[in-house]
C-alpha cells in the first residue's frame, strides 16, 4: 500500500475512531507510519487528508448500496434486500455518524461527501420504488420520494437506537416495521 493510501485509511479509522478533533496529524502519521515530510507532500493539510478519508468512505457505501439495490427482483425485494443485507449495527454507519461530529458538519467541504452520499441513497431508492409504482407493484398513492427518505431515516436511526441499547434488535424491529409498512402499499405480490 502506498503511503497516500496508508495515510487515507489511517484517517478513515481515526476518524471514525476519534472524530475530527481528535486526529491529529500526529496520530494520523503515526497510525500510517509516515512522517511529517510524507503527509505533506501528498495532502495540503489535515482537512485536505480528512477530505480524501470521507469521500472514500462515502464511495465504498455508495458502492455497497448499489450492489445490493442493482441486484435481481422486484422492486421491493431489491429494497428488503437493502435493508436486510449485513451490517455490524453495534458499529453504526461510517457516513452517517459523521453527520455527528460538529467539526465535519460546519465545514461545507468536508460535508459535503456526506450529504451527497445520502443524497445519492435516497435518489436511488426512490427511483427503485417509482419504478415499482409504474409496473404497478405499489399503489399509485405511494410517493417515492418519501418513502425513500424513511427507509434511509429507518437505517440511520436504526443504527442510533442499536448502539444506545447494546443490541441489535432495535435495528431489526425498525427494518421489520417498515418492511410491513411497504409491503401494506403493494398491489402484486413478489415474482
Amino acid at each position: 500500500m502506498s503511503t497516500s493510501e496508508r495515510l487515507i485509511e489511517s484517517t478513515r479509522e481515526l476518524l471514525w475512531e476519534r472524530g475530527y478533533v481528535g486526529t491529529s496529524p500526529k496520530a494520523i502519521q503515526q497510525h500510517a507510519g509516515a512522517g511529517q515530510g510524507s503527509m505533506y507532500h501528498h495532502f495540503a493539510g489535515k482537512p485536505d487528508l480528512a477530505l480524501a478519508a470521507i469521500r472514500r468512505t462515502a464511495e465504498e457505501m455508495r458502492a455497497a448500496a448499489e450492489a445490493v439495490l442493482a441486484g435481481p427482483g422486484s422492486a421491493y425485494a431489491r429494497v428488503e434486500a437493502y435493508l436486510l443485507r449485513e451490517r455490524d449495527v453495534l458499529k453504526g454507519c461510517p457516513v452517517g455518524r459523521l453527520t455527528m461530529d460538529p467539526d465535519i458538519i460546519a465545514s461545507d467541504e468536508l460535508r459535503a461527501p456526506v450529504t451527497q452520499t445520502l443524497d445519492w441513497l435516497r435518489d436511488r431508492i426512490a427511483a427503485i420504488l417509482e419504478e415499482g409504482r409504474a409496473q404497478g407493484e405499489f399503489s399509485a398513492a405511494l410517493d417515492a420520494r418519501d418513502v425513500a427518505s424513511a427507509v434511509v431515516a429507518t437505517v440511520q436511526g436504526g443504527y442510533v437506537l442499536a448502539r444506545s441499547s447494546g443490541s441489535p434488535a432495535a435495528f431489526d424491529a425498525g427494518v421489520r416495521g417498515l418492511l410491513t409498512l411497504l409491503a401494506a402499499a403493494r398491489t402484486a405480490p413478489t415474482p
